[in-house]
């Protein structure tokens, strides 16, 4: 049986067609509108399950937008994994994903299947994730929002979820985050300004950077609701409360420049906040929320210390990245795990938007910190008399030249810096080596000058006798060897 009269036999409609038609032509014209109806994957209908292909590399594409600039898809992770991805076609960077708590695996069990909720889930595991969007029946990728509709009703929608990306004419609402890869540092709108936060591990969130329409002079108009924020073409982060016109305008570089290709916010791994817009090759930067690495939450990595213009130390003035581990920092337990470290000409990078004690002397913030086993550390400010309790994990610190400010940290016992231990390795095992080369130099040329020196007192010293040769240059050789050593 021919794939046609297949059609014809399972497909009633086609069948009442055929008999009015042409055959030939009727098949023709069928194929036709077949292959274009099969290529457009823009829509799902109910019923529709998927998974993972070992053979796909990379992205194994599900669904696609009408402009084919997005997709929907399987994102292979670590070789072995998969996340559910939409990703920016042109470029292949994901600008949403499912938030699974555990990563689903790369392999045939695992299946994405769509029966009025969108459900990622293998028979092992259990569901990882889902839209809980019940009655949906049919799922779409307009531009780069995925969509779930029962008739003409919106059930659910990826923009209400956001991961690390916020799109162009995409609201950003007050129940929603931005969240880092790394999940450290998040975005939120809290009623009447816009913050982002680090979670260091301290028990609460601690915001470092703020935008508050009150600064640009806006009226936000109590009763009316919190605002929101959306990225508009015109190269800005609006902050509105109203459709009506922003109450807040955070300009990006091209603002008010007339840029054809889409436009984001991405919030990074070390914390800031950055726009971009595609100029069809490549995403350009556009906006950076913090200008200056000394201003990002933990730009020089913990316990660094950042200075302007002279980059990062460490605070105890070693010149690594990463310098305490924390292992062993007790600050609770019944015996110290940890020993006070104290540095003149240090602040805070975000003190302005940090709760603060007013004391009256260096002691007394000190004693703030050691009575209190949930503080890592304290600041303090001699002018002021401004005392900083630092409840989280030391971060990122700044190097001032006012010695009257003074940091006060609680260091764990064993200091292993991160890196600093090959390093160190490295260049022990480089002098060994350079010792050893040298000494085998060395010995060798005493060999051969040896050899000459019995030559030329053959006869002169008798068979017993013993020619004294030229210690003195082995003296020394010897001694340098030692040097290296030390």
């Amino acid at each position: 049986m021919s794939i046609f009269q297949c059609l014809l036999l399972y497909h009633p409609t086609l069948s009442f067609l055929s008999n009015t038609m042409n055959k030939p032509l009727f098949f023709l014209i069928f194929l036709i509108t077949y292959i274009r109806v099969s290529s457009t994957t823009n829509e799902i209908s109910k019923g529709f399950f998927a998974t993972p292909n070992p053979s796909i590399p990379t992205f194994q594409t599900l669904l696609t937008d009408s402009t084919n600039n997005f997709s929907l898809g399987f994102l292979r992770v670590n070789s072995s994994q998969l996340a559910l991805t939409i990703i920016h076609v042109p470029s292949s960077d994901p600008v949403w994903h499912a938030n699974t708590p555990n990563p689903a695996r790369w392999a045939q069990p695992t299946r994405l299947s769509f029966n009025g909720s969108l459900i990622l889930s293998d028979p092992d595991s259990g569901v990882f994730w889902s839209s809980n969007s019940n009655g949906g029946d049919r799922l779409l990728l307009s531009n780069a929002n995925l969509q779930i509709f029962n008739a003409v009703t919106l059930l659910w929608q990826s923009f209400d979820f956001p991961t690390d990306t916020l799109l162009q004419d995409q609201n950003f609402t007050l129940p929603m985050s931005l969240v880092s890869s790394n999940a450290l540092y998040s975005m939120r709108v809290i009623h009447d300004y816009l913050g982002l936060y680090a979670d260091f591990g301290g028990g609460s969130d601690q915001i470092y950077w703020k935008r508050t329409p009150m600064e640009a002079k806006a009226q936000v108009v109590s009763g009316m609701g919190p605002i929101y924020a959306r990225i508009s073409s015109d190269g800005f982060l609006g902050l509105y409360q109203t459709e009506a016109a922003p109450v807040d305008v955070i300009a990006f570089g091209s603002f008010q420049r007339k840029v054809t290709g889409l436009r984001r916010a991405r919030l990074e791994s070390d914390g800031n906040l950055r726009g971009y817009f595609w100029n069809f090759t490549k995403w350009v930067l556009d906006f950076e929320a913090i200008s200056d690495t000394c201003e990002l939450p933990s730009g020089c990595g913990p316990y660094g210390v950042c200075t302007y213009g002279k980059g990062c130390t460490c605070l105890d003035n070693q010149t690594e990245f990463n310098c305490f581990t924390g292992a062993n920092l007790d600050l609770c337990g019944e015996e110290k795990g940890f020993r006070v470290l104290k540095r003149m000409g240090i602040d805070l990078p975000f003190k302005e938007l940090m709760g603060f004690e007013k004391v009256g002397s260096l002691e007394e913030c000190e004693g703030l910190c050691q009575q209190n086993c949930s503080c890592f550390g304290a600041v303090y400010n001699n002018v002021s008399g401004f005392c900083y309790v630092l409840d989280y994990p030391i971060q990122t610190v700044v190097g001032v030249g006012d010695v009257r400010k003074v940091g006060i940290f609680k260091v764990g016992l064993v200091e292993r810096k991160k890196g600093v231990g090959l390093g160190v390795l490295g260049v022990t095992l480089l002098a060994v080596v350079v010792g050893v080369l040298v000494g085998c130099v060395v010995f060798g040329v005493y060999g051969f000058w040896r050899k000459k020196e019995e030559k030329i007192c053959e006869g002169l010293v008798g068979e017993e006798g013993s020619s004294p040769g030229p210690y003195r240059n082995l003296g020394e050789s010897s001694r340098w060897i030692e040097l290296s050593k030390r």
